[in-house]
C-alpha cells in the first residue's frame, strides 16, 4: 500500500499560508474554528503544479467565508467548462487523513482506505461536503487525490463566492501555477457559480485586493 500521496488542492488550500492552518493548527483571521493540525506537522515534501479533468465550481454558503466555496468533480453538468487546476502537495497518508478530518471538523486519527480509493476511483466516506474521496490519475507514480461533496453536479445550486474567497485563490492560484491576474480571471470566470454572478472587472478587483487567511 502506497506511503504517500499528492493531495490536489483547488479552493482556498492552494494558498500554502492557508494549508498551514490544517498542518500546523491554529485559528485562521476572520473565524472562530481552531485547528488541530496534523499528527505530523512535516511540511509537503514536495509541491507541483497539476492540471487534472473535470472542473471547479462554487456551491453550498459558508459561514466563515460569507459565499460559496470551492467543489471539484470529475463529470461536470452539461455546458460547464472542462478542466481544472490545482496545487499538489506531497504528504503521507495519514497527514491526508489528518487533513479529511479536519476539513469535516473531527479529530484527526480516523485513517482511510486509500486502496479503495484508488481502486474505485470514488469513494463516499461520509455523507459531509468533503467526504467523498476521487482518484485523480498518479504522478510519478504516486497517486493524486483529492476531497469533494457527493452531490450530482446537475442538481447542485451553484452560489457566488465572496471577494475575500476568491482573493485567497487567485493567491494559490499565483503561488501554485505562477500565473498572472489576466490570467487567473480567464480561468475563474467561466467556473459555475462565478460565470454570470461575477463582473470581469469586479472579479479582476477582488483578485487584487488584500486577503488574509481566513
Amino acid at each position: 500500500m502506497t506511503q504517500q500521496i499528492w493531495y490536489a488542492a483547488y479552493g482556498s488550500n492552494m494558498c500554502a499560508a492557508r494549508f498551514d492552518y490544517y498542518r500546523l493548527g491554529g485559528t485562521p483571521p476572520g473565524t472562530d474554528h481552531l485547528y488541530a493540525g496534523f499528527r505530523d506537522p512535516t511540511p509537503p515534501a514536495k509541491t507541483t503544479a497539476l492540471t487534472v479533468p473535470g472542473t471547479v465550481y462554487f456551491a453550498w454558503q459558508s459561514p466563515v467565508w460569507t459565499g460559496g466555496v470551492a467543489f471539484y468533480t470529475d463529470q461536470p453538468a452539461p455546458g460547464w467548462p472542462n478542466g481544472a487546476v490545482a496545487r499538489g502537495y506531497l504528504l503521507t497518508l495519514d497527514q491526508f487523513a489528518d487533513l479529511l478530518d479536519q476539513e469535516m471538523y473531527r479529530t484527526p486519527g480516523h485513517g482511510f482506505d486509500v486502496s479503495r480509493v484508488v481502486e474505485e476511483g470514488r469513494v463516499r466516506f461520509g455523507p459531509g461536503r468533503y467526504e467523498t474521496v476521487v482518484h485523480l490519475g498518479d504522478e510519478d507514480g504516486v497517486p493524486i487525490l483529492t476531497f469533494t461533496a457527493p452531490w450530482l453536479p446537475e442538481a447542485v445550486e451553484v452560489q457566488p463566492p465572496s471577494a475575500r474567497y476568491l482573493a485567497m485563490i487567485g493567491a494559490g492560484l499565483r503561488e501554485g501555477q505562477g500565473w498572472d491576474t489576466d490570467r487567473i480571471v480567464d480561468y475563474l470566470r467561466v467556473r459555475p457559480g462565478v460565470a454570470g454572478q461575477w463582473d470581469e472587472r469586479e472579479l479582476r478587483a477582488a483578485l487584487l485586493s488584500t486577503h488574509d487567511t481566513g
